[in-house]
């Protein structure tokens, strides 16, 4: 493995920050979805 040294703390908290900071925009993507599309069903859309 490759040694870090005294950085590694850091690293390691940016890569988590990242994967919670992509989870969030990926859950809330999924949540704005549906709410646009139980909106546009409301309004009468018939796609989908």
């Amino acid at each position: 493995m490759i040694a870090l040294g005294e950085h590694a703390e850091f690293i390691f908290a940016a890569y988590a920050g990242v994967f919670v900071g992509l989870g969030l925009l990926i859950g809330w993507i999924v949540y704005d979805s549906r709410r646009v599309r139980a909106r546009l069903e409301t309004l009468g859309d018939k796609r989908g």
